[in-house]
């Protein structure tokens, strides 16, 4: 079979966002879907289940920070004509997340309840936590070689070939839901344990197809030896791009850690309320997520090509119209609150503190939606320290602070601690667009470009 190696597909916006969207829903359908399945088994599953999962999206941060690395460089280079750089660093991204798939994972399964226990979580809730814990943090290995295939799949403009994978990862975990939780044909039901294996089997399956696709669309063999031989330069730019990169949403996850603990404190409802609503809070930005990482991949090639005014006017583009989808999206959602939550919990005091909640995220969305593009953009323009700055000030100086305050101190509770986190999305937003209108990928560049091949 001959592959065209040194090339990449050239796309627009709509041809790249619309399998990141289908991706995305699927993805965090299956998060939904989870906890939809377990509140019907029991609520303190849900609630553990919850937890487990904001803990272990910090493990995963790890792999991001080579992944979005990765990304950011091989779109670069492609942009600049540098093909069998683009190559190279394809190979050294998943030696680098073969290693901290495995170091993650153990970190995991020998920690974890030491680290659940960091929630101040009990009873059934602590023991439903970590059994998915411990389980789950033996497929952060797969999570991990995910991640940095995926990176460069799409780097390369397939994106649709990511997107098939996770339609099978999710009929996969699905599947292993539904028999968990029920009693279909007779099988017992095992609850957050089948459930957990179920996410499992799917990563591990994701894995073995992203490996085909790598192969068959890129001709990208991957061996051993990939593993052992990560050239020192890739390691240092992958980290330089990354390490910052994900060090935004690293303090995003500690930061929301630590506004647990604060909604803990508020009461079990108000818990369980939010574990509910931050899963139906996800349909309200899928769409903004979606243009955002297609945005990054384009704004990534025209600064690679020096297309710096086409760079520009891509990310406003992108801006009003994740703005105005969020909006209606959130407005949605806030009008028919009731029967959502409904379809979570019959429980009415659930509900009472959920359905204020829902409002204040009208107000919250759009704030969101700035930061989410412009932020993206500007990492994948080589500016990657200004969002970790303005991110750890103002997630720790404003999220956190207020929610305490507006949540605890002048007892709003759970819609307090909403009202600060939109605080702080709409100060991060505005700094972005501030921060994008001066250009400053003139000073930021990564690569130079190049007409060799």
């Amino acid at each position: 079979m001959e592959v065209n190696t040194n090339t990449y597909r050239e796309q627009t916006l709509f041809n790249i966002s619309w399998p990141l969207f289908i991706e995305l829903t699927l993805h965090m359908g299956m998060g939904i879907i989870a906890t939809l399945m377990l509140s019907h088994y029991a609520d303190d599953a849900a609630a553990g289940v919850g937890v487990a999962n904001q803990l272990l999206n910090i493990f995963i941060l790890v792999f991001n920070v080579t992944s979005i690395g990765a990304t950011v460089l091989i779109s670069q280079n492609l942009g600049a004509g540098r093909f069998q750089k683009a190559r190279q660093l394809s190979h050294s991204v998943c030696g680098l997340n073969f290693w901290f798939g495995i170091a993650v994972g153990i970190v995991v399964f020998c920690f974890g309840e030491h680290l659940l226990r960091l929630f101040d979580i009990h009873g059934k809730v602590l023991e439903y936590g970590l059994i998915f814990t411990r389980i789950c943090g033996i497929s952060l290995f797969f999570e991990s070689l995910s991640q940095a295939l995926s990176a460069v799949l799409r780097s390369h403009g397939y994106v649709k070939e990511a997107m098939a994978v996770t339609v099978m990862m999710d009929l996969i975990s699905v599947g292993g839901n539904i028999i968990a939780t029920t009693d279909i044909f007779g099988l017992p039901v095992t609850g957050v344990t089948g459930v957990s294996w179920a996410i499992l089997a799917a990563r591990a399956f994701a894995v073995m197809a992203l490996l085909y696709f790598v192969y068959n669309r890129l001709s990208l063999k991957l061996g051993f030896n990939d593993i052992l031989t990560t050239k020192k330069d890739d390691i240092k730019g992958l980290l330089s791009i990354g390490i910052p990169s994900a060090g935004e949403n690293l303090s995003y996850q500690l930061s929301q850690l630590v506004i647990t603990s604060i909604v803990v404190s508020i009461g079990a409802a108000s818990l369980a309320t939010r574990v509910y609503i931050l899963n139906m809070n996800m349909v309200c930005y899928l769409f903004t997520l979606a243009i955002a990482q297609g945005t990054q991949l384009l704004v990534a090639r025209y600064i690679g090509g020096r297309k710096f005014d086409q760079a520009l006017r891509r990310g406003l583009r992108t801006l009003k119209i994740a703005m105005a989808a969020s909006t209606l999206t959130s407005l949605v959602i806030a009008l028919v609150g009731s029967p959502l939550l409904e379809t979570f919990t019959k429980n009415p005091e659930i509900i009472a503190v959920g359905l204020p909640v829902l409002w204040a995220i009208v107000f919250v969305e759009p704030g969101r939606a700035m930061n989410i593009v412009l932020m993206s953009s500007l990492k994948s323009a080589g500016d990657v320290r200004f969002p970790v700055i303005i991110g750890i000030i103002s997630m720790w100086g404003v999220a956190v602070t207020l929610s305490y305050f507006l949540g605890v101190y002048l007892n709003l509770g759970l819609l307090g601690v909403w009202m600060a986190q939109g605080t702080d999305e709409w100060l991060r937003g505005i700094f972005a667009l501030k921060r994008w209108l001066a250009k400053p990928w003139e000073s930021k560049m990564t690569v130079e470009k190049t007409t060799s091949i």
